[in-house]
């Protein structure tokens, strides 16, 4: 079988009836079978950033890669096709599990997913697809699936051995397709909430099934007590039985409205519909509202919001998000290279959730970026993915008569649309500033001499620009953000530029004592001898996707498509192509993200 290594300037690729063997630029691979195609077939694929229009995601689904969209859509295959996704491990395994998600049909499912592990953080999601379309890796609960015959049947969740769902015979009248989630509850969320160190809940159960909306006979439903409650010792008149059904963000007490039978570690009660239930155990006697809370809670990521900037070059400025428990090993690995203030306190983001850095007080984003919005940097928060970025600042102030005290604020924006409708209405009430999470400052130090900013102890950075107007340029501001974003992999990178290994040497003998000044001189000094010549911009990205540094080749990728965006809508301004030049469905806020926390 023909195999095929494609490199970073191609996007497509044939395919035969004889079947090949096809790893992309991305790491993604595909294997077509002998005879998938009857004919020839070209497919182009595209790696796309992160956003909330191209990852749905249930009330408790986290995203762990990018996603991938394959052409031409639709098409079905004689045979299915292999694909092997790359993605990130999943902080938490237990009852959960990891499968492909992908658009079929207008909408979405998950595939049968296998996984392979290459290396301890190298792992693959392995799937048959019959078709090409989106496709991104997700960890959900484990859902139990099964067909519900006339006859009746039995479904237990192979998480939790205690729950179980009970078809009666005649239920239905035709088969149908049952599934059921359940999700684990942490015993110190609710005692927290209530301020009730003996409240407690089962797990959350989710059911769900094709067909009409009720059964034609009551179905059997089993949850096991809450932890530390048994049937012989419990008060009934603390259990509560809560129902929600969507698209209503409310939680109700059904108690009153079904028979609870109890044994000594199980309730069993009837129901003709499928949604959400959850079992309680509390002295409160109005629960509805305090459930909506303990949802929204088991939903929320407590992160950091961190600004740094570079010891050598203060322009440069690290904006990042981390979980809570992170936050100390990554400042001590960021500290030897970067200074700023603490983190900021506490903030909760829900999967999906974006939010903006805006700079303010005298300091702009010295940079055109496809993801800097009105000024504000975008992001969204995914909580198993790098939500970190390095941009360059500066100021319209004199630098020369003294330092610039500005800072840099936090705001939230868009929250996911599976977010209950209360989170947000909660979030209206605490007052005008409910958007701002957080600020800290950033300083830019005064200039001596006739230094100036961006620019390192012997070094001087000619103003250029690489690539052309078609295809994007790369302006001298990008190529700083790209040497930063390098550290010690710029030797990998300079030698698959095709600088010898003697003008290295050189480098670093000539900048021992400055890493910063080592990566850009050698950026600088290679971009200048490429400077009009063709497919300079397109050796740089290949570079970096062959030295790891796929997520820094992304970033450049999303800066070349917002240029050449913006040329074709010059041209169009000044009559010069026809209307339909500029292209369609891209998103100009996309947030250039690395893949991996």
């Amino acid at each position: 079988m023909p195999r095929l290594l494609l490199t970073s300037d191609l996007d497509s690729f044939a395919v035969t009836p004889l079947g090949c063997s096809v790893t992309l630029a991305c790491g993604v691979r595909l294997q077509f079978p002998v005879g998938a195609t009857a004919t020839p077939v070209t497919v182009r694929y595209r790696l796309w950033l992160p956003e909330p229009r191209l990852v749905p995601l249930g009330p408790h689904d986290s995203l762990l890669s990018g996603v991938l969209e394959l052409q031409p859509h639709g098409v079905a295959f004689q045979k299915e096709v292999g694909l092997w996704l790359l993605f990130v491990p999943p902080r938490a395994r237990r009852c959960r599990e990891v499968v492909v998600r992908t658009l079929s049909d207008n909408s979405w499912s998950d595939l049968e997913t296998h996984l392979e592990e290459e290396a301890p953080k190298r792992l693959w999601a392995r799937c048959q697809v019959p078709h090409f379309s989106w496709f991104l890796v997700v960890s959900r609960p484990v859902s139990d699936a099964c067909l519900v015959p006339p006859e009746g049947t039995l479904l237990c969740s192979s998480g939790h051995p205690g729950v179980k769902v009970t078809f009666p015979p005649g239920a239905t009248e035709e088969p149908r397709h049952v599934r059921m989630q359940v999700v684990r509850v942490g015993s110190r969320e609710l005692p927290a909430l209530l301020g009730e160190p003996e409240a407690a809940t089962s797990p959350l159960l989710y059911l769900s099934q094709s067909g009409p909306p009720s059964f034609l006979r009551p179905v059997t439903v089993q949850l096991p007590l809450p932890p530390g409650v048994t049937g012989l010792s419990l008060d009934r008149s603390h259990l509560h039985l809560l129902y929600r059904a969507p698209p209503a963000a409310t939680w109700d007490d059904i108690t009153a409205q079904v028979a609870l039978e109890l044994t000594h570690l199980y309730a069993r009660f009837q129901v003709t519909r499928f949604s959400w239930y959850w079992l309680w155990y509390t002295t409160k006697t109005c629960v509805g509202g305090l459930a909506r809370k303990a949802w929204e809670r088991l939903r929320l990521h407590r992160v950091n919001l961190i600004a740094l900037q570079r010891r050598r070059d203060p322009e440069q400025v690290l904006l990042q998000c981390l979980p809570r428990n992170k936050v100390d090993s990554t400042l001590r690995r960021l500290l030897e290279r970067y200074r700023g203030p603490e983190p900021s306190d506490t903030v909760e983001m829900f999967e999906g959730e974006k939010f903006f850095a805006a700079f303010e007080r005298g300091i702009d984003v010295d940079a055109d970026r496809p993801d800097c919005v009105e000024g504000r940097v975008c992001f969204v928060f995914y909580s198993h993915l790098k939500n970190l970025k390095e941009v360059y600042v500066t100021t319209t102030l004199d630098r020369r008569a003294q330092a610039v005290r500005g800072q840099v604020s936090f705001y939230r924006g868009e929250v996911p649309e599976e977010v209950p409708e209360e989170a947000g209405a909660a979030r209206q009430k605490r007052g005008a500033d409910a958007p701002w999470m957080a600020t800290l400052p950033i300083k830019l130090p005064r200039l001596r001499g006739s230094e100036g900013p961006g620019q390192g102890a012997g070094l001087s950075l000619a103003p250029l620009n690489l690539g052309d107007a078609e295809t994007g340029f790369l302006t001298q501001s990008n190529l700083l953000n790209v040497a930063g974003r390098l550290g010690p992999d710029w030797p990998a990178v300079a030698l698959h530029l095709g600088l010898p290994y003697r003008e290295l040497q050189r480098i670093r003998h000539e900048f021992r004592d400055d890493l910063d000044g080592q990566i850009r001189h050698m950026l600088f000094s290679w971009a200048e001898r490429q400077a009009g010549q063709p497919g300079a911009v397109g050796l740089l990205v290949q570079a970096l996707e062959q030295s790891d540094r796929r997520d820094v080749a992304e970033e450049v990728r999303a800066v070349l498509e917002l240029g050449r965006r913006k040329y074709q809508e010059g041209i169009q301004r000044t009559s010069l192509a026809p209307g339909d030049l500029g292209p369609s469905g891209s998103s100009a806020s996309q947030s250039a993200e690395p893949a991996q926390a």
